[in-house]
């Protein structure tokens, strides 16, 4: 399990496991806010550094080493 904090997300770098249409390296573009505002956090916005593609995910989903590992490798 990857130790991440909803806090620290913006801007994090994140390299798929098995990557998918060549896409393997992310950053976490957004943090989409929650309704209401003091809700806590459940999605992010990760965009493909190779395509530039964006898409929704849970945040939690990042804690999943067998599918995300930190940084770029």
């Amino acid at each position: 399990m990857n130790a991440v904090h909803p806090k620290k997300l913006l801007l994090s770098k994140w390299t798929a496991v098995v990557p998918q249409d060549r896409e393997k390296h992310f950053l976490v573009s957004a943090l989409v806010q929650p309704e209401p505002p003091e809700a806590t956090l459940a999605w992010v916005e990760i965009e493909a550094v190779h395509s530039g593609r964006a898409r929704r995910i849970p945040w939690r989903e990042l804690r999943d080493a067998t599918r995300w590992q930190q940084g770029w490798r």
